[in-house]
């Protein structure tokens, strides 16, 4: 069957067998054509599901180009969620000798990821210097005589006072300040000018801090 421009028109569905004889006549019009001696594909361009495949061919010159449309396949299916991730377990952690490379193992049990870890342990320190040798024991000394008496020794602190004689010492105090201020009256009376009154107050502060 020879190659047919016409077939297929837009909408109209195709024909596995004919689709097929499509090709085959373009491939003799390859081989037939001594002027064709290249193709190529312009475009291949996707339809929506259910949209019927279309394809065209035109030869320029020498060269054959096609152009495809073919449509989208339909979803698959979603599949099956899979068990649920509960956490993580450390089964075991082991002890590796010294030199040998750390490993780990892990598996699901349908729930947990679980962990198996191999340490090496580190080297054994050498031994540290003994040091020198335990020197002999010296003589023992001869036992010294009794002394005599020593000399007095300095007087202690005084001890605690009672309440009566700390209250006499704070009288005794206060009796011993001045209270030439307890006859002077204070000036009750303000002055209108700012520095007077100022004046006024400091002199009250004097008068008042120095009566007992």
């Amino acid at each position: 069957m020879s190659y047919d421009p016409q077939w297929p028109q837009n909408g109209q569905n195709i024909d596995a067998d004919r689709f097929r004889a499509q090709f085959s006549g373009v491939i003799d019009l390859i081989n037939t054509s001594p002027g064709t001696v290249t193709a190529q594909v312009d475009s291949t361009t996707t339809l929506p599901q259910g949209t019927p495949a279309n394809a065209s061919v035109n030869a320029v010159g020498n060269m054959l180009h096609f152009s495809f449309e073919i449509p989208q396949g339909q979803e698959g299916l979603i599949g099956p969620i899979g068990p649920p991730f509960g956490g993580a377990v450390v089964d075991g952690v082991n002890t590796l000798n010294p030199g040998e490379a750390a490993t780990v193992s892990v598996s699901f049990d349908g729930s947990n990821v679980r962990f198996i870890f191999g340490i090496p342990r580190g080297n054994d320190g050498s031994n540290g210097d003994p040091g020198g040798p335990i020197g002999p024991q010296g003589p023992q000394g001869q036992q010294g005589n009794d002394g005599g008496q020593g000399p007095p020794g300095a007087q202690g602190l005084p001890g605690e006072i009672s309440q009566a004689q700390l209250d006499s010492a704070i009288l005794n105090s206060l009796n011993g300040t001045s209270n030439n201020t307890n006859g002077i009256s204070s000036l009750d009376t303000g002055f209108a000018d700012p520095d007077l009154e100022a004046l006024r107050q400091k002199m009250n502060e004097i008068i008042l801090n120095g009566r007992r």
